[in-house]
């Protein structure tokens, strides 16, 4: 994750080509429903006075991060897969009568697959890229930007030329990582686990 920018625009082509990238990632039905809404310019500065006003920005311990030249919201759409499980197809799973039918929320998987796409695309094209969250700053940018009200936000990423600059390290930098072999189980090490036998 890159916290820091150069402040300079990122070709029309390449950043097509990582959202054509992120299109391309698995989808529940084909439903296609992810949504990107794309922050430049005045819109990108709109976003910051919204979620950091100025006079917050002081003691902000990121500042090379509002120089990112776009920044990306991905967005699920559960009426899109609504829908798609109501036609002929799909109609048997029974999913098409609502949001509440899904037990797990596929919109939010698949846009968030969508994301992780976009992430390693933009790497490809030595962009840098930032996942964060708006969290209670939401529906000020849904009203902001006019987005629809059923979308689900996945979160927004910072995306640019990185600066080169090592600025202050996360919070949460210095948490171990969890090794392969405490992640994968098999049945037999789960019971044991997750149930302290």
């Amino acid at each position: 994750m890159c916290r820091s920018y150069e402040d300079r625009p990122i070709e029309r082509s390449v950043l097509l080509d990582v959202i054509d990238v992120a299109s391309r990632s698995p989808s529940a039905g084909k439903t296609q429903g992810l949504h990107v809404l794309e922050l430049t310019g005045s819109d990108r500065d709109r976003y910051w006075n919204i979620t950091l006003p100025e006079e917050r920005r002081e003691g902000f311990a990121w500042p090379g991060l509002l120089r990112a030249p776009t920044l990306l919201i991905p967005f699920g759409d559960p009426q899109a897969y609504v829908e798609r499980y109501s036609e002929p197809d799909k109609s048997r799973t029974g999913l098409g009568v609502g949001p509440e039918a899904w037990t797990t929320p596929y919109w939010l998987v698949d846009a968030s697959m969508a994301t992780m796409a976009l992430l390693l695309a933009a790497t490809e094209h030595g962009l840098g890229t930032l996942l964060f969250g708006m969290f209670a700053h939401e529906d000020a940018v849904r009203a902001a930007f006019s987005v629809p009200e059923h979308f689900v936000a996945v979160g927004v990423v910072a995306i640019g030329y990185p600066d080169g600059a090592t600025p202050r390290r996360g919070r949460s930098a210095n948490r171990p990582r969890r090794r392969a072999d405490e992640i994968l189980a098999t049945p037999d090490r789960w019971s044991h686990d997750m149930c302290g036998d």
